[in-house]
């Protein structure tokens, strides 16, 4: 089983970065959102998270990557309420709704060693952004008692770089989903003014952090970034110009998981342009446009 690199760390080295980060909330910058309410006090910004974690779900999950899943599947621990608020969610129930319950540092670190005890290959934090100050708490507990399962950070890209510098060492496997290759686009779908600008940044960062993704040999993926995107009717999120941003300035190794299974959901029928599938040609379009930039690994 391979082990994660957090565990290089002291526990009052890994303490120190929670701390860090929970400080964080009292004038909230977690994410690339900067709302600056004091989530200590229970204001809450976009996202809707407090001082607690909301938690919607965790178990074993078959549905990701290969590279992830592998024989015994990827230990998912689905966070509800999102920092973006994509009009086409598919899990709009969870993100957008706020279905899930609160728990403790406590309670999210035995769900963490429950998923190792389970089996599971690696620990997937599902829309993990707003929650970061949250999740650093339950390693400390979870690590103590004996955790060491690399961490999958599963994110739909809308990051601050401070506090991905706080899990530097921390995070085995960055997975943003980058959904926009345009401003105007990821502030009309997503309610994030800055999008393509702020995921540019998260990326290349996280990119510094892992590399390009490294599997053992059992074409497990242990270490590295993994991207995701989503194809859009229309090409409404620029699929081009998120494989050259990818292949010219972060690596044309990177591994990414061209995805195809895009349907209205939500308030996406309020849009026109969103209102339905994507074609096959659509997706063999944004195939081939990322072959032309130079990406070399394409699922």
């Amino acid at each position: 089983m391979v082990k994660s690199s957090y565990l290089k760390f002291s526990p009052g080295a890994l303490v120190e970065r929670a701390e860090k980060a929970v400080a964080m909330l009292e004038d909230c910058t977690v994410c690339a959102q900067v709302c600056r309410v004091n989530r200590l006090k229970g204001e809450l910004g976009l996202c809707r998270g407090g001082r607690l974690a909301v938690v919607s779900s965790h178990g074993p999950h078959f549905g990701e990557e290969n590279v992830l899943v592998g024989t015994r599947g990827s230990g998912t621990i689905f966070f509800t309420h999102c920092n973006l608020s994509c009009v086409f969610c598919q899990n709009y129930e969870i993100s957008q709704q706020g279905r899930g319950v609160e728990v403790s540092a406590k309670k999210l670190a035995q769900m963490m060693l429950e998923l190792q005890e389970r089996g599971c290959h690696n620990i997937n934090l599902v829309s993990p952004s707003h929650f970061v100050p949250q999740i650093l708490g339950a390693l400390v507990l979870a690590a103590a008692k004996g955790l060491s399962l690399p961490l999958v950070y599963n994110t739909g890209g809308y990051d601050a770089p401070a506090t991905l510098d706080l899990l530097e060492g921390v995070v085995d496997i960055y997975m943003p989903d980058i959904k926009f290759a345009d401003d105007d686009a990821g502030r009309k779908y997503s309610g994030a003014a800055w999008y393509f600008t702020a995921a540019k940044k998260a990326v290349k960062k996280m990119r510094e952090q892992v590399g390009d993704l490294t599997l053992d040999e059992g074409g497990l993926a242990y270490r590295g970034l993994l991207v995701r995107h989503l194809v859009l009717p229309d090409n409404l999120a620029r699929s081009e110009k998120i494989f050259a941003f990818l292949a010219d300035e972060v690596s044309p190794d990177t591994f990414i998981n061209i995805m195809d299974q895009y349907y209205p959901a939500f308030q996406a029928f309020h849009y026109p342009e969103l209102s339905r599938p994507i074609t096959r040609g659509e997706y063999r379009a944004a195939i081939k446009a990322a072959k032309q930039a130079g990406l070399r690994r394409i699922l």
